[in-house]
């Protein structure tokens, strides 16, 4: 071979060579790129601040623009940090009873120093304190009289206490109301209650205040199930879910990951709140839980829920809000005191959000001609910058994935357009499901099935209580009551959250 051909040959695969150490390259830069971005959120989400509400001068930026211009990161003015008002005292309730401490003079002071008479009253001054008194525990004691015939040998008749919700039990509706919410309000695990018991003189277990759990997440299991069949008839329902994990699942390892789901329905007033515990996240639970439900549904982006939309012609709504989290992520990681694209995007899907504010008070015709009006150029520019920025944005990045996720979850986000009653996201439903994982941060695990399904009961109830502006452990204390007497469904009926009288 000639000499020329030669090195004709070896510059060609040097130049491959080349080619292929900068694709190397490249890819490693990505790669790294990626991890740094996964650094920064890791930092944030561990030293940062979780609000993801948009600095006032980054949504002014695109406010008058006909369309976002595409420009590189620009400097943004940092207003400098102003410390938080004081509100002052709390105010004490006119609901609040008052007890009268009079604070007077003594007779001594009654008198004059200089002309020895005696003081004249003119008025008083008064101040508030706020006073608690902490809780107490006492002893029912049931009597139950016994009666005999005189003229009949061996008749006697004893009066019945009302049927308890754990029968033999020494815990009372009112007991179990309180450590119920205690739990499922105020996250407080069971072996703290234990101490609280034990300094108010009454010794207990963990044990045993787990079985009272269990046992009333039983005996709530009727009326679940009304609330259940009112949730399917909403003409829309939210839907999440989240982990819980259970130590004792038949064939499933200890750290093993199960669900707790949680479906929201209702207007205000009238809201029903149902959670339901599962092994699994497969697309099998959703259908058990819709049943023939023919709504819409509202959730996020988790593929789970698309096989019961398709198998029962539910129309699906996307949550604008994970939509937006993913451009609230990827502009933490902007260079400080930086604006890029995705500022574009946060300032128009924060545009939507404010035509949703001011429609907050209109009926659904009004808020669906509003929507039209003023929603759809939002969401028109919006595709338009969706469009450009598609193939501009690296995928691997926090914004690509941004830009994925909206492109993907489109047809479904733009889907509350099509009814002035549907909802822009899927907040309600998160919202609903806080509570437990807070709890979960405290308790964290249920030990059986039959645990997890009896807090599952024991949310459902005191959700749907909080939902509709109702004490929880007054209404529980109330259901505790009157559920083991119930005789039918009617019964069971009348103890449904909008029957309940704060009064009774």
């Amino acid at each position: 071979m000639p000499p020329q051909a030669v090195l004709q040959k070896e510059n060609e695969a040097l130049l491959s060579l080349v080619d292929d150490q900068q694709v190397t390259l490249n890819q490693q830069n990505t790669h790294i790129k990626q991890l740094e971005e996964l650094i920064r959120i890791l930092r944030h989400h561990q030293f940062g601040a979780a609000s993801e509400k948009t600095p006032p001068e980054q949504a002014r930026l695109f406010d008058e623009t006909d369309d976002p211009v595409e420009e590189e990161a620009s400097p943004v003015p940092v207003s400098g940090h102003t410390r938080r008002k004081s509100k002052g005292r709390p105010r004490l309730s006119d609901d609040l009873p008052r007890v009268e401490v009079i604070h007077d003079l003594t007779d001594e002071e009654k008198v004059c120093s200089e002309h020895g008479c005696a003081l004249t009253p003119i008025g008083e001054e008064t101040s508030e304190q706020l006073e608690f008194i902490p809780a107490e525990v006492r002893v029912i004691r049931h009597v139950c009289k016994t009666y005999t015939c005189p003229e009949c040998e061996g008749h006697v008749v004893t009066a019945k206490k009302p049927p308890q919700p754990i029968p033999k039990s020494v815990a009372t509706p009112g007991l179990l109301a309180w450590v119920a919410v205690s739990k499922y309000v105020d996250a407080l695990p069971l072996y703290r209650q234990c101490a609280i018991f034990e300094r108010l003189g009454f010794h207990i277990d963990r044990t045993t205040l787990a079985n009272w759990m269990i046992q009333c997440g039983q005996l709530l299991q009727p009326l679940v199930n009304l609330l259940l069949d009112v949730l399917r008839q909403q003409p829309y329902l939210h839907m999440d879910e989240t982990t819980v994990q259970v130590l004792a699942e038949p064939g499933r390892k200890p750290q093993s990951k199960s669900y707790m789901w949680v479906s929201v329905a209702g207007p205000p007033g009238e809201a029903v709140v149902v959670f339901h515990y599962d092994p699994s996240r497969g697309r099998d639970v959703p259908q058990l839980l819709l049943g023939d439900y023919a709504g819409a549904l509202m959730v996020d982006g988790y593929d789970g829920y698309e096989a019961v939309c398709k198998a029962q012609g539910l129309q699906r709504l996307g949550c604008w809000a994970h939509a937006r989290r993913k451009f609230v992520e990827a502009q933490r990681l902007q260079p400080k005191g930086k604006t890029g694209k995705a500022d574009q995007a946060l300032a128009l899907i924060n545009k939507l959000y404010r035509i949703e504010r001011t429609l907050k008070e209109a009926d659904a015709t009004t808020r669906y001609g509003e929507r039209q009006r003023q929603a759809q150029p939002v969401i028109d520019k919006l595709r338009r910058w969706l469009d450009r920025s598609r193939s501009t944005t690296a995928p691997g990045t926090a914004l690509g994935k941004a830009v994925i996720y909206l492109d993907n979850q489109w047809p479904r986000l733009i889907g509350y357009l099509d009814d002035g009653a549907y909802p822009i996201d899927n907040n309600r439903a998160e919202n609903a499901i806080r509570p437990f994982v807070i709890g979960r941060k405290n308790w964290l695990f249920c030990q059986s099935m039959r645990g997890a399904r009896a807090s599952a009961n024991l949310y459902s109830i005191i959700e749907t209580a909080k939902a509709n502006g109702i004490d929880p452990c007054a209404y529980l204390k109330r259901v505790f009551t009157l559920l083991p007497q119930a005789q039918n469904v009617d019964d069971i009926a009348a103890l449904l959250p909008g029957n309940f009288n704060t009064g009774d």
